[in-house]
């Protein structure tokens, strides 16, 4: 299972105090360094995070590979056709949440997300959709193109009771084997972190995980080369398959 580092809340920390440290982009080539396969970054419509700059920077010195996450609106969409992500990740986005609350109901938005996808494709840009392991937005995803799904593991992270966090994880299992057999990649992300990653990474269909502000805050403990490092580890240690 690859492991990609959303690097928003580095940029949130600097705009806090609208100075210029911390740094994303110097943390994002960090992190490469210590071997993550991806930077992760969204950018928002209200740019409360990652800005433009950030990102073109990135675009840049990336060179593991980058992921754009967005709406689909036409403002972002034409910035990522410029940019050149290696994959668009479309997310639902709302200006008064504090992060992102769910997966993208594709059914409902059928024609929008299909015109947003082809005109990434038509940039040789792979686009993923954001969604709930939901098997009937996975054939949704399928029917208009996407390349990948990334399924929302908010739910799974947000569960205290066993019983029910076991039952959302063989849901999440069995969207992604699912997802799998119709020739769609699969990633993950959303909540996820050093207590409940062990269990997650047993899922044996998911290609890639997205994680942010988990290792951003542990990173402020230990430093950037450890929090990652450890984050790995608990990754490659998942052995037991569920």
């Amino acid at each position: 299972m690859k492991f990609s580092l959303n690097i928003d809340h580095v940029a949130t920390l600097r705009n806090a105090r609208g100075e210029k440290d911390p740094d994303p982009i110097a943390y994002a080539l960090m992190a490469e360094l210590y071997g993550i396969d991806g930077i992760v970054v969204h950018l928002r419509e209200d740019r409360r995070h990652i800005n433009e700059v950030d990102l073109r920077l990135l675009r840049e010195l990336v060179k593991t590979k980058l992921d754009l996450e967005m709406a689909a609106v036409e403002e972002i969409v034409e910035i990522a056709c410029d940019v050149k992500p290696e994959l668009a990740t479309l997310v639902p986005e709302k200006r008064q949440e504090l992060t992102t609350v769910g997966g993208l109901n594709v059914i409902d938005n059928l024609e929008v997300i299909k015109d947003t996808i082809d005109e990434l494709h038509n940039t040789d840009i792979k686009v993923s959709l954001f969604i709930e392991p939901d098997i009937e937005q996975i054939n949704a995803a399928k029917d208009i193109n996407a390349d990948f799904i990334e399924i929302h593991t908010g739910k799974y992270a947000n569960l205290r009771i066993e019983e029910e966090i076991y039952d959302e994880l063989d849901r999440i299992r069995q969207a992604a084997k699912y997802a799998k057999k119709l020739s769609l990649g699969v990633n993950a992300g959303h909540g996820l972190n050093y207590n409940n990653i062990k269990e997650f990474a047993v899922l044996e269909d998911i290609d890639e995980v997205s994680i942010g502000q988990s290792v951003i805050a542990r990173s402020i403990f230990v430093g950037i080369e450890k929090a990652i490092m450890e984050m790995r580890q608990l990754i490659n240690s998942a052995k037991t398959k569920i």
